[in-house]
């Protein structure tokens, strides 16, 4: 998939080769990958929309550009083909040599014309989609590490660049909000979004109530502390407060600041 083809219809194009039995972490991998090729229809058709001024103009993210998102999400596609290959082939491959490496090819991407910058975005996910219709089934099992997070199995690999993505998509600042997100994804982020406060000091004590998009409730504790403020909303809502895209005041209660998420 291309810019050019962004908005024609199909089938996932990474999807991934299975056995007649697919294994647990096969059918998650082959489920993740799916929803990726469709948010990175989404991204195409947002970033193709983009003139040199647009892209020149601030994100939503502080100190960076809309050009240096675009730049971040072709390299975090790079980045997860690394881990990919660690998991095809048992060698250790690093999503980036370090944080400054990354960091200078963001800044370095970022200044780019507007072709160049989608071209480079273009070929990073095509060589991501690549690694992973070429990874062997039995691969999706092995394990990698995440350079904050730690060790996790490679059929998750897929979920981190959906919420790359979609999360990014929101910071391009480009009409897409956390309540424009496919309904069906929310709790999941909200989960995920949750458990990287998990064994934190500095967080606060709060007990979240969400509304789910299909108007059930659900609940998390960010700590297990006894008294524990009460906040509640929407899953979507909730979900812009955790990672600090948006403050508390589309929720209830009184939510307090919250430390750096990632």
């Amino acid at each position: 998939m291309s810019f050019a083809d962004a908005t024609r219809t199909g089938s996932a194009e990474t999807s991934v080769p299975a056995p007649r039995e697919r294994s647990a972490a096969v059918q998650d991998a082959v489920a993740g990958l799916a929803e990726v090729d469709r948010a990175t229809r989404v991204l195409y058709q947002r970033v193709a929309e983009l003139d040199l001024a647009a892209l020149r103009g601030p994100s939503l993210l502080p100190g960076w550009s809309r050009g240096h998102l675009v730049t971040h999400l072709a390299r975090n596609a790079d980045a997860l083909v690394n881990l990919l290959t660690w998991a095809k082939t048992g060698v250790e491959h690093p999503m980036y040599p370090s944080p400054a490496d990354r960091d200078a090819d963001i800044a370095e991407g970022a200044a780019r014309l507007p072709q160049l910058l989608r071209a480079d975005l273009d070929a990073a996910c095509e060589r991501f989609a690549t690694a992973a219709r070429e990874l062997p089934p039995t691969a999706w099992e092995a394990e990698v590490a995440h350079p904050v997070n730690g060790p996790f199995l490679a059929h998750r690999v897929p979920w981190l660049r959906l919420r790359e993505v979609w999360f990014h998509l929101v910071d391009l600042a480009v009409g897409v909000g956390f309540e424009d997100l496919p309904e069906h994804l929310l709790e999941g982020f909200v989960d995920g979004a949750v458990g990287q406060y998990a064994d934190r000091a500095d967080v606060p004590d709060v007990r979240l109530e969400v509304t789910l998009p299909d108007g059930r409730q659900r609940s998390w504790e960010l700590t297990a502390a006894t008294g524990s403020t009460l906040v509640s909303g929407s899953a979507a809502a909730v979900l812009g407060w955790l990672t600090g895209r948006q403050g508390g005041a589309a929720l209830n209660g009184s939510a307090p600041a919250l430390p750096r998420w990632l």
